[in-house]
């Protein structure tokens, strides 16, 4: 039964549109107010935190599992994102070759489509409604300019024999399907869905609660602390510690950047969207886009689109908040007036019949971004501590991949998800602090400058500045 805070219930709503329009009360559910030991605790009611309960008790439906939050249940970007269902990982199939070897990223990128099926496969046998809709992502061009990318990318999936996945669409195909100022062709991942994610998360929580798990809200982790062969691991909270006789699962993504453990081992990343009111039917007559695909373009700063359910438009911008010093996270960070009136802009400029009184929310977030760009896939059985963050904004999909590998460590279990390549992975830390401030502010700045040269100039990005080289993933 969830607390009365109607003053904390109004603050959640106002994250974002997908929190505000879930269906539920955002009351927080009780917080830890005891000193307990369970069988498996996890740090985070995110994504990942949610289905690696899910999938712990498939094995084992008799387990005593304990969520520890320190907000609400979706409040990060579990509740915030563009409501991709993407088998995008945070590596682009490319250099995921030329790290793995293309037998490794072959399986690695099957994997992630096969991780869109199994959302689908959830989400029908729970019988949730999440607004979900199987329809493909858009990778589209607004720019001749910048076609050839697409063309390199095919070849890339035709070397791994993945070809029957993608599509290569002209601008009359991509205009078949999205009516949109300057779009000159795209390329079609056809495995990829958008939804509501707030509901998602909401409505997997309350699964999982039906089950017996036990989420606490409104409780902050301070540390945790490692087991060993006398001692089983902790969560220490501010009321007591959280004891795990089986495992402890450390799963808060960009926040885990506050807590000294983690401090260089992932960054926070800022990441802004708008979102308008339902448009008129005339509106969406001109501008198509029936199916529901996901759009993004191919810029280096990455713009992500969706036409929600319920008839609104989402634009959002991957390069959106500045890097903020020694990691620092706050409400006051996640959006800023000039971006979002920017991407007011970008939306009006892809889109003319929108007006600018059309907009009705604004938000954003921070996003977890370790150096290599590579999620940390982790489990230590002396510790009998799980670790996973990382996602570098691919998480919706990730999560559940997560989740089901993260089940099968922790039961020692040797599968072909655990033999993926960033199973046991550990990135290197980021550089100390000024060098880190230094480094990401002079990448986001150059990035933006390459972005509005190509989009002014026409002229494409090369991939040969330090920026680009420092960003390749």
């Amino acid at each position: 039964m969830a607390e009365e805070s109607p003053d904390l219930s109004k603050y959640y709503t106002s994250r974002s549109y997908w929190l505000e329009s879930c269906g539920e009360d955002l009351s927080p559910r009780p917080k830890l107010r005891e000193e307990l030991t369970v069988d498996i605790v996890i740090l985070g009611a995110g994504f990942t935190g949610l289905w690696t309960a899910y999938y712990l008790l498939l094995q084992d439906p008799t387990l005593n599992i304990a969520i520890i939050e320190k907000h609400i249940t979706g409040f990060g970007a579990s509740g915030r994102n563009a409501g991709w269902c993407s088998p995008k990982f945070s590596l682009t199939p490319e250099v995921a070759m030329e790290r793995y070897g293309e037998v490794a990223a072959r399986e690695l990128l099957l994997t992630m489509y096969a991780s869109v099926n199994e959302i689908e496969r959830v989400i029908q046998e729970e019988k949730m409604e999440v607004d979900w809709k199987k329809s493909g992502f858009m990778k589209v061009s607004r720019g001749e300019h910048l076609l050839f990318q697409f063309e390199k990318e095919i070849k890339t999936f035709q070397k791994l024999g993945l070809e029957e996945y993608y599509q290569l669409l002209n601008s009359g195909e991509t205009k078949d399907r999205i009516h949109a100022n300057g779009f000159k062709g795209s390329i079609l991942t056809k495995v990829s869905a958008v939804l509501h994610p707030a509901k998602l998360a909401r409505q997997l929580a309350r699964i999982l609660e039906d089950r017996g798990v036990k989420i606490y809200e409104q409780t902050e982790v301070l540390e945790f602390k490692e087991g060993d062969l006398s001692n089983p691991p902790k969560l220490v909270t501010r009321v007591g510690n959280v004891t795990a006789n089986i495992a402890a699962v450390i799963a808060g993504e960009a926040y885990l950047s506050q807590m000294a453990q983690f401090r260089r081992h992932i960054i926070p990343m800022y990441s802004s969207m708008v979102v308008t009111e339902p448009l008129s039917e005339a509106q969406w007559a001109s501008i198509g886009w029936e199916n529901r695909e996901a759009v993004g373009s191919n810029t280096l700063s990455q713009d992500y689109l969706q036409r929600t359910a319920d008839g609104r438009i989402l634009f959002g911008l991957g390069n959106a908040g500045r890097y903020r010093y020694a990691s620092k996270i706050k409400d006051s960070f996640d959006t800023h007036d000039s971006v979002i009136d920017w991407l007011k802009q970008r939306v009006i400029k892809w889109f003319p019949t929108v007006s600018t009184n059309q907009f009705t929310h604004a938000w954003g977030g921070p996003i977890g971004v370790t150096s290599d760009w590579t999620p940390n896939f982790q489990y230590d059985q002396q510790t009998r501590v799980a670790k996973i963050f990382g996602y570098f904004g691919q998480g919706v999909s990730t999560s559940n991949l997560a989740g089901r590998i993260l089940t099968d460590l922790i039961y020692q279990k040797q599968t072909s998800l655990t033999g993926l390549p960033m199973v046991q992975h550990s990135s290197v830390k980021w550089v100390p602090e000024p060098l880190r401030w230094i480094g990401a502010r002079y990448v986001q700045s150059e990035i933006g400058r390459l972005d509005k040269r190509s989009d002014l100039y026409g002229i494409a990005p090369k991939g040969n500045t330090l920026a680009e080289r420092m960003i390749r993933h």
